[in-house]
């Protein structure tokens, strides 16, 4: 991007007014900058008088030449863009005027108001000249090839143990070398300028704040690097949202701002803003205004370049943290919780002066949010799990949405458990353990409570609500058979889901586990009963002898009935059994067996017992409809959601 910006001050020497500077008088090596680049360490010092006559008369002289105003050729040149040793002259002669302002006596020719106004025009032209390099070095940094590196959105643990290394990335046409902190290893510095326009900067910023123009000197900076700053900010896609703006966003397109936000913030922080300090410091180091010797100029140039920037980049975080509760946003909380955690000791090495520590206060204060959010969102998951009112049946009694969603809820709790187990620290309370003023369901909870976490007790709790609920929409079913058939299928989901997570299992409890898997064994026997107990009770010997002993004669009516009976209430459990529905395919294999060891063994011995009673007379096919064998392949197609009819299955006696 290119920006235009007139590099000369239009203000003249007739506007400036007339004063007398309080400063002390300034020797070569005050000046003199701690960091200077290597060409120019050795260089042998260029005195005034040597070249100019080293007197106020020869410095004021080159200040005037480089006057913006009174000369057409400075217009055309900037000083720190030619010939080094011109930039030294011109330095030494700002040195020299501010020496003779600072001299007790002063001859008549040089008075104190002549040398005041040559010094605020070398000011004028100082200024100039720092706007300039700065412009000159101020590209937006190309923020957007870090989002995705790890060096500057995770932390490189084999990288972490190179204590002392630094490395080169490509940025631009040239490269700069990437620092850690020395505070913080997460911490990715990088060089923007090079180091001999540092020296520059340097030496002209030392000179307007001794000068008394460090307002005009931070003015300046801030202006130029703040553009610098906010047009790698914008390559992040952090978009200025209103609180407002944000509530009235779908919460798919909140999630995919929060995750631009997450890897937005660690860049900024650990790059953007922490290499902009790092520049501050290399140029305003130990420097402080006049007007308030309190007063750090690094730390205050920093806040004025990347101030904007990291306002719009914590508000966003902030409204997350008020924005409306609801149970889908709790892993994003956290995931933004988390984040802002792990970045809390980076800033508050990059924010750690009193000047910036107003956002590590806030990004403090946001953590704490949306903790309290998390610990809200879970609260209000309870209630919901407990109350949701639908009672309309699920078609074949297969497992209820609230089911999946809630087991694959507390799946994903506990895959935040470290975060959550240090947020969670109150147990559930007696009183949201009361269900309704109904007689709660046999529903155990464990007693060994003081074994658990917080957390554990809370996710138990939850599925121990999720029962309840549940066992209430189980009576909706006018089967029983069913509404046994539904609970176990619930239940078991939730015992598989326990068991697929090592996470959720370990903090449960196998003791519990155990609780939940005798519930749903329980549960299929009391389906079997159900379902099985009448067709059962055709395939008694009771009622088909004469005399009631078992020897005597067997009445043939009697003994039709009983088959009748047994084939109409077989055809009709098949009949409504095959719409039904158990998705798990072990189960349902475990539950094909089960009815097998029950039915076919009674079936094969009552028809051993009788069926030659009946085939000797006319229609025996009418009774004996079926073999043993016909109703082993047709409990085959029970719990398939779509049946076959029995007379496919039937095969000939």
């Amino acid at each position: 991007m290119i920006i235009n910006i007139s590099l000369h001050n239009k203000r003249s020497s007739k506007d400036l007014p007339t004063f007398a500077l309080p400063i002390p008088l300034l020797t070569q090596k005050t000046l003199l900058p701690a960091m200077e680049p290597p060409e120019y360490q050795h260089d042998e010092q260029l005195p005034v008088e040597d070249e100019i006559g080293g007197e106020f008369e020869s410095a004021e002289k080159l200040i005037m030449k480089w006057d913006s105003i009174s000369s057409d050729e400075a217009r055309e040149r900037m000083i720190f863009n030619g010939d080094r040793r011109e930039a030294d002259r011109y330095l030494q002669a700002v040195d020299e005027i501010q020496r003779s302002i600072s001299t007790i006596k002063v001859s008549d020719e040089n008075n104190p108001s002549k040398a005041t106004s040559a010094l605020q025009i070398a000011m004028v032209r100082l200024e100039d000249e720092f706007r300039h390099i700065l412009i000159s070095h101020s590209n937006p940094i190309e923020t957007h090839l870090f989002v995705d590196s790890n060096s500057f959105t995770e932390k490189d643990e084999d990288q972490e143990e190179e204590d002392g290394d630094s490395r080169e990335r490509e940025q631009g046409e040239g490269s700069s070398t990437i620092h850690r902190s020395r505070n913080s290893m997460s911490l990715r510095e990088i060089d923007l300028f090079p180091s001999e326009t540092i020296y520059d900067l340097r030496r002209i910023a030392e000179r307007m704040i001794f000068a008394g123009y460090s307002r005009e000197c931070i003015q300046v900076y801030g202006s130029v690097r703040k553009s610098a700053v906010d047009g790698g900010f914008r390559q992040l896609g952090v978009e200025k949202l209103s609180i407002g703006d944000i509530q009235k966003l779908e919460w798919e397109t909140l999630e995919t701002k929060i995750r631009r936000w997450i890897r937005a913030a660690k860049v900024c922080v650990r790059f953007l803003f922490a290499s902009e300090k790092r520049l501050c410091d290399q140029i305003f180091d130990g420097l402080s205004s006049d007007a308030d010797a309190d007063a750090d100029v690094a730390d205050t140039c920093f806040m004025d370049a990347v101030k904007g920037s990291a306002i719009q980049l914590f508000n966003f975080a902030e409204a997350i943290s008020i924005s409306r509760r609801s149970p889908e946003k709790l892993f994003k909380i956290l995931d933004l919780h988390d984040s802002l955690l792990d970045l809390l000791p980076d800033m508050s090495v990059v924010f750690g002066s009193k000047s910036s520590e107003s956002f590590r206060i806030q990004a403090e204060e946001i953590l704490s949010r949306l903790a309290e959010a998390a610990r809200g969102i879970l609260s209000e998951f309870e209630n919901a799990v407990q109350r949701e009112p639908s009672r309309v049946p699920v078609p074949g009694g297969t497992i209820h949405p609230l089911t999946r969603y809630v087991m694959n809820y507390v799946s994903l709790i506990s895959d935040y458990k470290q975060t959550l187990i240090d947020l969670i620290v109150t147990k559930p309370s007696a009183s949201s353990r009361r269900f309704s003023d109904d007689p709660a369901p046999e529903i155990e909870f464990p007693k060994s409570e003081e074994d658990q976490s917080p957390l554990a007790l809370h996710l138990i709790w939850i599925i121990v609500a999720l029962q309840f609920n549940l066992e209430s929409k189980s009576k909706v079913y006018k089967d029983t058979a069913l509404s046994y058939l539904f609970l176990m299928n619930n239940v078991h989901y939730i015992v598989q889901k326990a068991k697929g997570s090592l996470e959720l299992r370990e903090m449960i409890g196998d003791d519990y586990l155990k609780k939940l898997t005798g519930k749903f064994r329980q549960l299929a026997t009391s389906y079997q009963r159900a379902t099985w107990k009448g067709i059962l009770y055709c395939l008694r010997d009771e009622g088909i002898h004469v005399s009631g002993s078992f020897s005597s004669g067997v009445s043939k009516p009697a003994l039709r009935e009983r088959f009748k009976s047994f084939n109409s209430a077989f055809e009709e459990a098949h009949r409504v059994q095959g719409t039904w529905l158990v998705p798990d395919p072990q189960l349902r294999e475990e539950l094909r067996i089960s009815m097998s060891e029950n039915i076919l063994p009674a079936y094969r011995s009552f028809l051993g017992r009788f069926r030659h009673h009946l085939e000797s007379g006319k229609h025996s096919d009418m009774y004996i409809k079926y073999s043993v064998e016909d109703l082993e392949s047709a409990l085959m197609d029970f719990f398939e959601g779509s049946p076959v009819p029995l007379h496919i299955r039937r095969r000939s006696n």
